[in-house]
């Protein structure tokens, strides 16, 4: 799965990257979110849910924004969520992963859709595509994912640049669109 030379960093080595080296940066960093080898990430308070039941990639989808009070909300099947990381993180010298906590999965929450993978010199929030088997609460400033780290072999001179997702400051809908203007030479 991971080739020669491809690892996943140790809890101890991200705890040591963090405070001693500086290669990876989380902000709000906690140790006591740390795991054997990956960081526990926290809900956002806020949720995006898209105002279009059809949506169409070639165009800059309107969503409204729903609050989880601290009382909880309940998430339904049929929606897509976007939420986001209480946290921004940053690392020009590993691959950043996520996954949704077991916990959260056993709890029928799928924390992302397709878009788990980072890539080398992303600085931002992560955006959750947030979806559920059946009704469940959900809380704001829960652990909700996890984040781990990758080795990488070979030249890393080409790092995460593009324009429609980092330094992010909130929860962002799809930019796909952006990429038929790119297409279209506009």
């Amino acid at each position: 799965m991971f080739g020669v030379g491809k690892m996943v960093l140790s809890g101890k080595e991200i705890n040591r990257q963090i405070t001693e080296m500086g290669g990876i940066q989380i902000d709000d960093y906690d140790v006591s979110r740390l795991n054997p080898n990956s960081y526990n990430l926290r809900l956002h308070n806020q949720l995006l849910v898209y105002k279009d039941t059809i949506l169409d990639m070639k165009k800059d989808n309107a969503a409204r924004e729903i609050e989880i009070p601290e009382t909880g909300l309940a998430l339904f099947p049929g929606t897509l969520y976007l939420g986001r990381t209480v946290e921004r993180t940053f690392t020009d010298k590993y691959v950043p992963m996520l996954e949704g906590r077991s916990s959260i999965g056993r709890l029928g929450i799928y924390i992302h859709v397709t878009a788990g993978f980072g890539d080398i010199g992303f600085d931002g929030f992560w955006t959750l595509e947030i979806s559920c088997v059946q009704p469940v609460i959900i809380y704001p400033g829960v652990e909700i994912c996890q984040i781990y780290f990758h080795t990488v072999e070979g030249d890393t001179e080409i790092q995460y640049k593009s324009g429609k997702y980092q330094k992010n400051s909130g929860i962002q809908t799809s930019r796909m669109w952006m990429d038929f203007q790119k297409e279209d030479g506009k």
